[in-house]
């Protein structure tokens, strides 16, 4: 990568590996040579995230200013961030991980999959969304098969919220795996919205498996029976 004075940027290397293990050293020498990392940073994001998000709305037109809006796993809140600056009138985030207060969003810290999950955040949306988001992912366990079912059962629980809460013509943004909304989620996802797509972001590493699904146009009630 070259800047427009001609000069290389200089990849940052790191001085010591003293006391770190490997896939420490690795994801260190990452961050610092990422230009979303560094582009966060000059602009105020709390991560490179939120870089994916303002990808997918550049694409999909996804926020809209008075829309209602959840983001499942919130933390640490780039895409509340970036959710804000349209102006929703209601922007709930929520997540098991401590999270800074978000000006223009009210957060819960409790983990989406508590049993009182559901009913906490609707009382605070107080009314249908217009659009749920969710960048969850499951800890990796570093066995393949279980990681994959463990992404899959989240991507269906966010999917059950979404089809409880959206009102109709909503959407659903929701991140996966490769491989990830095959089968049932699918047919699912099909079945509750006019329109399924994928993206993969600029902003999301080349190297990751994860891809983003877009359901758009939610068709109601009597079609989430499906």
């Amino acid at each position: 990568m070259h800047k427009a004075g001609g000069q290389r940027e200089m990849a940052v290397t790191l001085k010591t590996a003293q006391g770190r293990k490997l896939s420490s050293q690795l994801w260190l020498q990452r961050q610092l040579n990422d230009p979303y990392v560094a582009r966060s940073k000059a602009e105020g994001y709390r991560s490179r995230a939120a870089y994916k998000l303002l990808e997918l709305d550049e694409k999909f037109s996804l926020l809209k200013p008075g829309m209602r809006l959840v983001d499942l796993g919130c933390a640490p809140g780039g895409w509340l961030q970036v959710a804000t600056k349209k102006a929703p009138a209601r922007l709930i985030g929520i997540d098991y991980l401590p999270t800074a207060p978000v000006s223009g969003a009210d957060i819960l810290e409790l983990d989406f999959l508590d049993e009182s999950a559901p009913f906490r955040l609707k009382e605070a949306l107080g009314g249908g969304a217009d659009l749920i988001l969710s960048d969850m992912a499951a800890p990796t366990t570093g066995h393949k098969a279980t990681d994959h079912l463990r992404v899959v059962a989240l991507a269906e629980a966010a999917l059950d919220f979404a089809v409880d809460v959206l009102a109709p013509g909503g959407s659903f943004v929701c991140k996966v795996f490769q491989g990830g909304t095959e089968g049932e989620l699918l047919a699912r996802l099909k079945a509750n919205f006019s329109s399924v797509k994928h993206a993969k972001p600029k902003a999301s590493r080349a190297e990751s498996a994860e891809v983003y699904v877009v359901a758009q146009g939610f068709k109601g009630a009597r079609a989430s029976r499906t």
